[in-house]
């Protein structure tokens, strides 16, 4: 598990490689749900002055903070309102067009991308080095690899699993290897399918082979909500080889400090996944 070890502005650079300089006192606009969580995890809560309808934790202090739109439809307006000397935004969540709008406006957009667990420690790295927390951002790394090992720890001992994580219905869709998603399954022995997809987000159909070969349907909570009486209906439509459950989607693709929650979530559900459990009876 890689480690933070400088501070130094060469080896600290956002998802495109741009450097960002130390700012003590920054007023930051945050269109990223799991970074918004994260900042306020390090301290700089007081400091966030924007962000989106869904950025909801951490509860009740998000509530103070202006909300600016959606993560696809930000109000560029009442963003730059703000006045914010930073906006961070993320490539699979934000728009292209949007995001290059808003750095005509305001100079210092940071980009994130984490695919990996492991990126969090880059992550909080580039917060910590920006936003002059970089103690914090160490011991968040700390936490994240005792997490990280545990969680392949349990891995290890079970025998590796193919699962359908289902994101989506009417249409199905689920993720494909190349996600942040997948990745934080895979430590704990779970390998999405299909195996291979030529789309981010493949769709399923009813008729899929592979709902027939998995070991074992996950329902994700978010983006669809999906609830146990998704998870009875399904059994009751599909022959699968365990009963449908559900999973908590935060926990799974919400990167920043929820996935050192997260981790620890995924090593308890795969410890008890030899019985059909709730997903109200995880702890974490």
């Amino acid at each position: 598990m890689a480690q933070m070890t400088s501070s130094d502005p060469r080896h600290v650079t956002d998802a495109l490689g741009v450097q960002h300089r130390p700012h003590p006192a920054p007023r930051i606009a945050c269109l990223v749900p799991s970074v918004t969580e994260t900042l306020f995890a390090m301290g700089l809560g007081t400091q966030v002055v924007a962000r989106t309808g869904f950025c909801i934790h951490p509860e009740p202090q998000v509530r103070e903070v202006t909300k600016v739109g959606g993560t696809k439809d930000v109000n560029i307006a009442k963003l730059v309102a703000t006045e914010p000397t930073h906006v961070i935004v993320n490539i699979d969540e934000n728009e292209k067009p949007t995001v290059e709008k808003i750095a005509r406006t305001i100079p210092n957009v940071i980009v994130t991308h984490p695919l990996t667990p492991e990126d969090n420690v880059r992550l909080f790295q580039l917060l910590g080095h920006v936003f002059c927390r970089e103690e914090v951002a160490q011991g968040l790394s700390q936490e994240l690899a005792l997490a990280l090992r545990a969680a392949r720890d349990v891995g290890a001992r079970r025998s590796i699993e193919r699962v359908l994580y289902l994101i989506w219905r009417d249409p199905w869709m689920t993720v494909s290897r190349d996600t942040y998603v997948s990745a934080m399954l895979e430590t704990v022995g779970w390998k999405t399918a299909p195996a291979q997809a030529t789309k981010r987000y493949p769709e399923i159909g009813d008729d899929d082979q592979v709902w027939r070969d998995v070991d074992r349907v996950l329902l994700s909570t978010e983006p669809y909500s999906f609830d146990e009486s998704h998870a009875e209906a399904l059994d009751r439509r599909k022959t699968l080889k365990r009963p449908a459950q559900l999973i908590d989607g935060e926990m799974v693709s919400w990167y920043g400090v929820r996935a050192i929650a997260g981790l620890r979530y995924l090593a308890s559900l795969r410890e008890s996944s030899d019985n059909y459990i709730t997903q109200s009876s995880i702890k974490y």
